[in-house]
């Protein structure tokens, strides 16, 4: 059974740097697309970083261009999100995410519906 689960989550102070992991098991995610999203208390699950199987198309919402990273090892079928400069505001809990669907992915790869299978979460909270 197709499994993504997530760790790395923590409680760090407005500056610091996070490195979550999300190993996918029970299914060759090496060929798949995959995704980042995160949940705030009380608000809806918004996309943060996307990254296409081979690595060559990258994107990032807005509010965390230059300060997060999304990367992957598909020989360890595990992709990656380095935040750094971590912000109050990016208090939630993270989700991994991956596509079956190259082609659908491809013409929105933020969009929720994009991605097939999804991880428990690990909870990220940056105190000021």
């Amino acid at each position: 059974q197709a499994q993504l689960v997530e760790t790395g989550g923590g409680l760090v102070q407005a500056g610091d740097s996070l490195r979550l992991s999300c190993a996918a098991s029970g299914r060759t995610f090496s060929s798949y697309p995959m995704g980042w999203f995160r949940q705030a208390p009380g608000k809806e699950r918004v996309f943060v970083a996307a990254i296409s199987w081979s690595g060559e198309r990258i994107y990032y919402t807005e509010s965390v261009k230059g300060r997060f990273t999304i990367s992957r090892d598909n020989a360890k079928n595990t992709v990656y999100l380095q935040m750094n400069s971590l912000k109050p505001e990016d208090t939630a809990v993270y989700y991994c995410a991956a596509s079956a669907d190259t082609f659908r992915w491809s013409s929105r790869p933020g969009m929720e519906t994009r991605y097939d299978y999804w991880g428990q979460g690990t909870q990220v909270t940056v105190s000021s």
